[in-house]
């Protein structure tokens, strides 16, 4: 097992131990009460025997400090009969909160204004949103940190039309944290999961951080895909491009784009790179972040993948290589499909779940592309998530 190549510093010996004292109740780190060295390798097992035959596994890119990564934390709140107000991630499979006042994987900076919203809140009386009843006021408040930068972002989500207290809230809240560079209201009256609704408000700032990727800005949003562990998203696109070995005559399509993270790191490497990403509001934060670095290779298209790359094989054109990260779930055969209509000599695929990545591969062997090389990413220490690189080419005929 190896760090990110140029990462200052060793993992201390002994190895690092997760002692979170709600290892019990919270479920969210499965390798709690262990080493951490020990959940790296029991993750490299795994996606070891997933990965077909024939294909290389590197060693696991660990992380040098797999403590208080997380840069985007959220909270739910619940007052308690005796009027305290707590907050805490969900206890697993259940919406029953758990209270944790020093979470080992968050960004200490986030936990503490979770926190101290939770303290403001009580002072003030502000109503706490109730999932049963659907009455309240304060639902839930995300916070996202540039570590980079320093900005910090602050989202408080609403299950009213109307925040009552906003600004003696929110003014308290900037006196206790003057590292809040900006402050939205987002009102959610969904009854499902879902964090934010579809209305936000600005209160104070910019409405949005900004982060520095591998040498490139990056504008974030309350609703923006940003990888929550920064130095290992770094090591991440490395390894993709590193394993891509691109000799910089490439046209290449980055297929679920987002906000433009891979197709921009790519960007450097090839001859042009066009981003495809359904999500219009994600296209304008991707031109956006083009326009800031001064990318002038890459654009950015509003549309279906799979549509899109279709269009471009009925039309007669190619491309080099296809870069895809899906979410959990992974693709589909339509994808795999418009691959194969499309005939790229190399196809990139970054997961986030080796189970999902595994049954893609079995498809794309069938339609011609063999996973060569697989590299690990330890993105989520301690969780059971690991994030996979993978290599595939063409097969001979």
């Amino acid at each position: 097992m190896k760090e990110g190549k140029d990462r200052a510093g060793k993992i201390e010996q002994p190895a690092p131990v997760n002692t979170c004292p709600a290892i019990k109740d919270c479920g969210g780190c499965k390798y709690a009460g262990t080493t951490y060295m020990y959940s790296c390798a029991d993750k490299y097992e795994y996606v070891r025997k997933l990965m077909p035959k024939g294909c290389k596994v590197n060693d696991i890119n660990v992380c040098s400090d797999p403590f208080h990564y997380r840069n985007k934390v959220h909270s739910a709140f619940k007052k308690l009969r005796n009027g305290r107000i707590i907050c805490g991630p969900y206890e697993e499979g259940s919406h029953r909160i758990v209270k944790v006042d020093h979470c080992l994987i968050e960004n200490k900076t986030a936990s503490a204004i979770i926190r101290d919203c939770a303290d403001i809140a009580a002072k003030m009386k502000v109503s706490i949103y109730n999932e049963v009843t659907r009455t309240g006021e304060l639902r839930r408040v995300l916070v996202r940190v540039a570590e980079k930068t320093g900005e910090v972002m602050v989202v408080i989500v609403t299950g009213t039309k109307f925040f009552r207290q906003k600004t003696a809230f929110v003014k308290e809240l900037t006196k206790r944290h003057s590292e809040i560079t900006t402050v939205l209201v987002n009102i959610n009256q969904r009854h499902d999961s879902m964090i934010l609704g579809s209305e936000t408000r600005k209160v104070t700032g910019k409405g949005y951080i900004t982060d520095i990727l591998l040498g490139k800005k990056f504008r974030i949003s309350p609703t923006s895909f940003y990888q929550v562990n920064r130095d290992q998203a770094e090591i991440l696109y490395s390894t993709a491009v590193r394993l891509a070995d691109f000799t910089g005559r490439e046209r290449v399509i980055d297929a679920y784009c987002g906000t433009g993270t891979t197709t921009l790191t790519f960007a450097g490497f090839v001859e042009s790179i066009t981003g495809v990403e359904i999500n219009p509001e994600a296209v304008g934060d991707a031109v956006k972040n083009a326009r800031a670095n001064d990318v002038k290779n890459a654009q950015f298209i509003c549309a279906d993948a799979v549509e899109y790359m279709e269009e471009l094989a009925q039309a007669g054109e190619t491309a080099d290589c296809v870069i895809l990260d899906p979410t959990r779930l992974g693709t589909d055969e339509r994808f795999i499909k418009a691959c194969e209509k499309l005939a790229p000599e190399k196809i990139v695929y970054i997961s986030c779940n080796p189970d999902t990545l595994a049954r893609d591969l079995k498809v794309f062997a069938a339609c011609g592309y063999r996973a060569r090389v697989a590299e690990p990413v330890d993105m989520f220490p301690w969780t059971s998530s690991i994030e996979t690189v993978v290599l595939l080419s063409k097969t001979s005929v």
